[in-house]
């Protein structure tokens, strides 16, 4: 089988790097740290290396989910304190908001759930991510008009468009609400906002929505892996680098190598890496409650599958016995 990386990084990994890298310098030069939205990472690492793919061709919704979903998250953090049903309802507009525009940009979602777990208030939030999403879709468009082989489109893009498509059966939430109900309760409980760390809603819902389609569901036990190694990454460059230019590329290339070393196509996990340059103190508390987090996640998506394929085969042989010899 063909893998779905190559060994090696490629231009577009360096244009993502340095793009973050140039995000986080302005984040530092005008002194507003919302511009460093963790997901462009992943935004910008797909966009520049598919420029057909389905975040790329929709520019117009790469602006406009975070901003409406970020809207709804500032707007929950100023009335309600982080728990169940704050993180319910944001999460839940989030996917609703998602699904009524019919836009492809899942990482919208982490934008709604970022200023519950950061406690951020500010009204310039929304704004400030947008910054980020129209830059980059002008650099995507950019990207798409120089691109070569026009009507090429390659095997991630099907599964994109499949992903677009609704969920098959509505019995999916039942898993994804369980488990992020859990997580939610075991963040205030511990007082570890970051075991439901934004990215993770977004795994879990392509996972649980489209789990035959899903690239990283397919490869499901590599997720607790990949995302601590990023996360762990993103903590050592934060100490050794602070939290500007540098730490945000090096993050982005931390982040990139460790889903070509494991052969995962999981953009959100580049998000993971970039979470500490927006957090106040990144530590290894923080690794562990991305450990927590995602294995609980891909745990749960493993025993519902399980349980699936058991009620499927059992089905099955009903059917069997019915028709008889």
């Amino acid at each position: 089988m063909r893998p779905v990386f190559a060994s090696r990084l490629t231009v577009a990994d360096a244009a993502s790097a340095l793009f973050m890298a140039a995000v986080a310098a302005a984040a530092g030069a005008t002194g507003i740290g919302l511009l460093l939205f963790p997901e462009l990472g992943a935004l910008a690492n797909d966009i520049l290396r598919r420029p057909r793919g389905a975040w790329a061709s929709a520019p117009v919704m790469l602006v406009l989910t975070p901003l409406a979903t970020g809207a709804v998250g500032v707007a929950l953090a100023r009335h309600l304190p982080f728990g169940l049903l704050s993180v319910g309802l944001d999460v839940g507009a989030s996917i609703a908001l998602i699904q009524w525009l019919r836009s492809p940009i899942a990482p919208a979602i982490s934008a709604g759930l970022l200023p519950l777990v950061l406690g951020t208030t500010s009204a310039g939030y929304p704004l400030a991510i947008s910054a980020g999403t129209v830059t980059l879709a002008l650099l995507g468009a950019a990207r798409r008009r120089f691109a070569t082989g026009a009507a090429r489109r390659d095997a991630r893009d099907r599964i994109d468009d499949l992903m677009e498509q609704p969920a098959g059966h509505a019995a999916w939430w039942l898993p994804f609400v369980l488990v992020l109900g859990a997580l939610t309760a075991l963040a205030q409980w511990s007082g570890q906002r970051f075991v439901l760390f934004p990215p993770l809603v977004v795994i879990g819902f392509e996972m649980f929505a489209h789990p035959r389609v899903c690239p990283w569901a397919r490869r499901a036990w590599r997720l607790p892996l990949a995302c601590t190694l990023a996360a762990a990454g993103g903590v050592v460059l934060v100490g050794w680098l602070g939290h500007g230019a540098l730490a945000a590329a090096a993050a982005m290339l931390v982040g990139t190598t460790v889903l070509r070393a494991l052969d995962l196509q999981a953009p959100p996990v580049l998000a993971v890496g970039l979470l500490p340059l927006v957090m106040g103190v990144a530590d290894a508390r923080f690794v562990g409650a991305v450990l927590v987090g995602t294995v609980a996640v891909t745990g749960t998506f493993l025993g519902w599958e399980a349980a699936l394929r058991t009620r499927q085969g059992v089905n099955r042989s009903r059917s069997r016995i019915r028709r008889g010899p």
